[in-house]
């Protein structure tokens, strides 16, 4: 006996991560919970950076747990901090609070009609990419959380961010500014843990990747010079639109004939293209806004130096002048390989072993980069389609749609992660 009380006193991780921690009851008690604080969100989206309503809701949950909350972090964000029965790390949990510019059109009974206006245009507001599940999931872990206190060897972080789809023109905001305004500090994060729902994804899965699992993103804006003639005269002008076409052409050559894509994926994408006013006339500017995704440090540098290179040299081929600029929107999702290898085990308790698969990168973007940059992190995929679905709508359309009984499996795996990493200690 004396001899089993030591080695449960020795390697209390161990010995939770066999028998669990009896929570059961509360997760059946959270679900429809959980369910009806995502339909509601859903329903009343807000846009990055003006998640007002939204905030305060998560504000008054979070003291009625009696958590510590602080509001007004990177605008709109809300942080509360949960300390449990018994000392140790810090562990940070996020989600992510804002909608985006979509117009609702499928038939839920909770769809979004809010519209609003962004860039100065009238549109709809919808939660179009899951952030509504990850904020009603960790409210939900939140208050399994704060009813097992006696459970938790250390303290919780709940960041709960704004503007992670990225803040308006001329605004700072995100996981960025979170950061800045010192987020992972006081106290200090040791650890921290994200999710992210997948509408093509079956219910009951987790997908994750060790390593870069998604890709930075930049942007970049192109003007292109030239000199404005009538259209039937070519030759007494210079053609910034033809300039824009070769500029896109030789952009794409970069990818396909100098980027080492057995190492890791990247995309150059132009997105928009803005010039001249009438038929007959050529123009005498153009402008590009585009995005870059790369998943390696050395191929992000390549690139750049290569459109930038480009980019001038192209247009002054053709008589004409061009100037890029490139803006980082997020870092790399970068996946501690050591804290995933310490981690696998509890997801895979959870979810079953057969549920719990590995993927490849993909060239989405996510800010949670940021919070990794700082501390190792781990970010991983929760599925959200209705198993033998046939037919699923990729995030950010109007179609998209997210199957609830998924979000409990993304409360028990938070949950579980922040109590596993806790009771490990060192």
């Amino acid at each position: 006996m004396k001899r089993l009380l030591l080695l449960l006193l020795c390697c209390p991780f161990t010995f939770l991560n066999a028998q669990g921690y009896g929570l059961d009851s509360d997760y059946q008690e959270i679900e429809s919970k959980v369910i009806e604080w995502r339909r509601d969100i859903h329903q009343y989206p807000e846009l990055s950076n003006r998640e007002f309503k939204t905030a305060e809701k998560i504000a008054a949950h979070l003291r009625s747990l009696g958590i510590e909350v602080e509001t007004g972090v990177a605008h709109t964000g809300v942080v509360g901090i949960l300390k449990g029965d018994m000392p140790g790390k810090v562990v940070a949990l996020r989600a992510d609070i804002d909608a985006l510019p979509v117009t609702e059109r499928n038939d839920l009974p909770f769809r979004s009609e809010v519209r609003t206006e962004f860039l100065g245009e009238s549109v709809g507001v919808m939660h179009a990419c899951g952030h509504d599940t990850h904020t009603a999931i960790l409210m939900g872990v939140a208050e399994i959380l704060s009813n097992n206190k006696d459970k938790i060897r250390g303290t919780v972080k709940f960041i709960f961010q704004p503007a992670e789809e990225g803040p308006p023109p001329g605004e700072e905001g995100g996981a960025l500014l979170m950061v800045k305004e010192g987020v992972l500090k006081s106290p200090d994060v040791d650890a921290i843990f994200g999710l992210h729902i997948n509408s093509q994804t079956p219910v009951g899965v987790i997908r994750y990747k060790s390593g870069g699992a998604m890709a930075a993103a930049q942007e970049f804006n192109i003007k292109v010079q030239g000199k404005q003639s009538h259209g039937s005269q070519p030759w007494s002008g210079v053609d910034p639109i033809l300039i824009s076409a070769k500029i896109i052409d030789g952009l794409q050559t970069i990818i396909s004939r100098e980027s080492n894509l057995t190492n890791e994926a990247a995309v150059i994408t132009v997105g928009k293209i803005k010039s001249g006013v009438r038929f007959n006339i050529i123009p005498e500017s153009a402008e590009m806004l585009g995005t870059i995704r790369t998943l390696d440090y050395d191929m992000k540098d390549h690139i750049n130096r290569r459109m930038e290179e480009m980019v001038t040299t192209i247009a002054q081929a053709y008589g004409g002048s061009a100037t890029i600029t490139i803006k980082d929107a997020t870092d790399i999702t970068y996946n501690d390989p050591d804290l995933v290898t310490k981690m696998l085990p509890t997801l895979q308790r959870v979810a079953g072993n057969e549920n719990v698969q590995t993927q490849k990168a993909i060239t989405g973007a996510e800010d949670f980069s940021y919070f990794q940059r700082e501390v190792p992190g781990f970010f991983f995929f929760l599925g959200g389609m209705t198993p033998g679905n046939t037919e699923s709508f990729p995030h950010h359309t109007p179609d998209f749609k997210i199957d609830d009984s998924g979000m409990l499996l993304g409360v028990k795996a938070m949950t579980e992660i922040t109590l596993d990493y806790l009771s490990a200690g060192e």
